[in-house]
């Protein structure tokens, strides 16, 4: 009888597991998972550009500039969303190269015609082809890449003012420095 009242606990605990493992799922931070490329140069590419009828190479991307790398897309809504913050740091000088992640060019062309172009250059990345060399998971993600070329920092997100002030912001002016 005994038997029969402990397998009767068995799915509970099992449940209480599984709830356990789920809740430590969504508790986890994206951007605390290491980029395979920190502390190493941007992939080569060559790939064309969204407003201007020729392509980009990576070594003509930076032109020796700290630089934000940033993969939007016209589908992504968290990307409209920091759109406007990204328009307000090009206008502050920060040097901005746009990444369009697995997009519809005609998309991307009227998304900056109506909201702004905040980018120094835009990369059309229509296959995603740059995307999978830089590890991206999704869009947006922001990476900031030293005058030489290197990546020293992946922000998964969003960019905002919040995570600008505490953590783009002090690495882009040692950076500079």
């Amino acid at each position: 009888m005994n038997k029969q009242r402990l397998f009767l606990f068995i799915p509970l605990a099992i449940f209480a597991v599984l709830v356990v493992l789920f809740w430590r799922g969504l508790s986890l931070d994206p951007n605390e998972m290491p980029s395979a490329l920190l502390n190493k140069p941007v992939p080569k590419f060559s790939l064309p550009r969204l407003l201007v009828a020729q392509e980009l190479r990576d070594e003509k991307l930076l032109q020796g500039q700290v630089a934000l790398l940033n993969v939007w897309a016209t589908w992504c809504v968290t990307c409209r969303e920091e759109h406007a913050f990204l328009n307000q740091l090009q206008k502050q000088g920060a040097h901005i190269i746009g990444i369009d992640y697995k997009d519809n060019t005609a998309d991307a062309q009227r998304w900056i015609a109506e909201l702004g172009n905040p980018y120094d250059d835009i990369i059309v990345d229509e296959e995603g082809r740059l995307g999978l060399d830089l590890g991206v998971f999704g869009a947006p993600e922001t990476y900031v890449v030293d005058k030489q070329g290197v990546i020293r920092y992946k922000h998964i997100g969003d960019l905002n003012q919040k995570v600008w002030d505490e953590t783009i912001q002090p690495i882009v002016k040692a950076l500079n420095h």
